[in-house]
């Protein structure tokens, strides 16, 4: 149980580092980019002091891992009908990455679809029933709810969120690309 809380805490420090980094780079984007005017009118902002952030926080294999959370995003969001996609941690509820325009706020649908996981494994556990769980399927009126929740040991604790536009998407054909999708996810 330690190894495993100790695997959750240092989780947790990961995303928070790339969240922070992240943050800091958006931030620095929006302020520095600007169509009349450019990068020399604010060479202040390119001293290394600016970049007190420092990257130095984040391993190379930690920076890997977030650029392949994004780019799993992408590919995500390129399944027929995807409106919104996010790879979150079930223990915590925090979305890792996410992305797209579902028309609500994914961290708060993360953290409440992470109760779903969590509710869903206690129950099976309950049941003594000694299996994983693959996926699991909301459907509302207009969307399609995609839980795939992650099993291999470099993913373990983690489920892919997929919200599908249900008047676009083909539920078959988007269940199949996400479960091979998924299988490239680790951290």
């Amino acid at each position: 149980m330690r190894e495993v809380r100790e695997l959750q805490v240092n989780r947790l420090q990961r995303t928070w580092k790339w969240w922070k980094a992240s943050e800091s780079n958006e931030s620095m984007d929006s302020s520095v980019h600007s169509k009349d005017e450019g990068l020399d009118a604010f060479p202040e902002l390119f001293s290394d002091a600016h970049f007190t952030y420092s990257m130095d926080d984040i391993t190379e294999q930690e920076e890997c891992n977030m650029s392949t959370l994004d780019e799993a995003i992408k590919q995500l969001l390129s399944i027929e009908g995807a409106t919104g996609a996010a790879v979150v941690d079930y223990s915590s509820g925090m979305a890792l990455a996410q992305g797209g325009s579902p028309g609500f706020d994914l961290g708060v649908a993360a953290a409440g679809n992470s109760n779903v996981v969590t509710a869903k494994l206690r129950t099976m556990a309950d049941l003594g029933l000694d299996s994983d769980i693959e996926d699991v399927l909301i459907t509302l009126g207009g969307q399609y709810h995609l839980i795939n929740v992650l099993n291999s040991g470099g993913s373990k604790g983690l489920f892919v969120y997929l919200v599908l536009d249900r008047s676009y998407a083909n539920l078959a054909l988007a269940r199949h690309k996400l479960n091979n999708l998924a299988k490239g996810i680790t951290i």
